[in-house]
């Protein structure tokens, strides 16, 4: 099978496509015929190196790529929940040759759910991680309706679907967005919007009289952000910041690795995105000979919505 795989730790240009054996299904896992595997920023850190703890040695050929989409091609033993040619969105957790940039991935059969009715593969391929992600922050925030959510980052593709998840639980939301972003951000459902960069805090503080009860910091702004939360109140983090916010304030790390049941969490991003509360965002769409472009472009920033790499039927 065709993947997109790395001998070594570096920059984009160590992304090349290969030719490698096509896994098999085990028991109670399926084989996706892979359609669509979207780009983010955690495909970036795989391939630096940045999520190996100290000591810890990469296993070649290393494969990124954590959410997909596809058609099923193999049900192995006791796997009951799916059949052969069923459209899937799949969260992958990359290791060694085991990534979403391949023709195919094998995964548990309870780490997938049905492509959403009216999506085409690489809308659905944006959901797993992403909208994972943002329901996870939500999950750990635990916010009650009618409370205030701030998020930094919310032009992005985590960030937007926390805006539009938020707002679908009844939260209100206080989002920070560039003056070009200002109106996708609205679009999505934020109740106020104030400018993105090194005021954010001041800026949230203001909007709502004295602080949010919770922040999602999806832009790792840290202690630049942590001054927005009102004292005793929440903040979820992404990216392994080993701060203290101080205040009485609750620090969340959300690694959607950890989902306690992504096949219950991906059927909910289905049924949000049939109904119309949720909105995939395609940026772009290339082959899989390009994916060393789509990491140039992502860490170039200004990405909004997520890359996907096609593979052909």
């Amino acid at each position: 099978m065709k993947a997109v795989a790395l001998h070594r730790l570096g920059g984009p240009d160590v992304l090349e496509l290969v030719e490698l054996p096509a896994p098999r299904a085990g028991s109670g896992e399926v084989r996706v015929r892979v359609r669509a595997a979207a780009v983010n920023a955690a495909d970036t850190a795989v391939r630096t190196g940045l999520f190996l703890t100290a000591g810890e040695e990469p296993r070649f050929p290393l494969v990124p790529g954590m959410e997909a989409a596809g058609v099923i091609d193999e049900v192995g033993p006791g796997a009951t929940r799916w059949r052969v040619g069923d459209a899937v969105m799949a969260l992958v957790v990359p290791q060694g040759p085991h990534g979403a940039y391949a023709e195919q991935v094998v995964v548990s059969e309870h780490a997938i759910a049905a492509v959403p009715e009216g999506s085409d593969f690489s809308a659905a391929a944006t959901l797993p991680m992403n909208g994972l992600t943002a329901l996870m922050a939500l999950d750990q925030l635990n916010l009650a309706p009618g409370e205030t959510l701030g998020v930094t980052g919310a032009a992005g593709a985590v960030g937007g679907y926390l805006v539009q998840l938020a707002v679908a639980s009844g939260l209100r939301v206080v989002a920070d967005a560039s003056d070009t972003d200002a109106a996708l951000v609205r679009e999505l459902g934020a109740h106020h919007v104030v400018p993105r960069g090194p005021k954010v805090a001041e800026a949230m503080r203001n909007a709502t009289g004295g602080g949010v009860d919770a922040l999602a910091d999806c832009a790792a702004q840290n202690e630049q952000a942590a001054p927005a939360v009102k004292d005793g109140g929440g903040m979820a983090t992404f990216r392994y910041w080993d701060g203290q916010p101080g205040r009485g304030i609750s620090l969340h790390t959300v690694m959607v690795s950890a989902y306690a049941d992504a096949a219950a969490g991906l059927d909910t991003l289905r049924e949000y995105v049939e109904e119309g509360t949720l909105t995939p965002r395609v940026a772009e769409t290339l082959p899989p000979g390009e994916a060393a472009t789509a990491h140039r472009r992502l860490e170039a920033g200004g990405v909004r919505g997520r890359m996907v790499l096609v593979f052909e039927d």
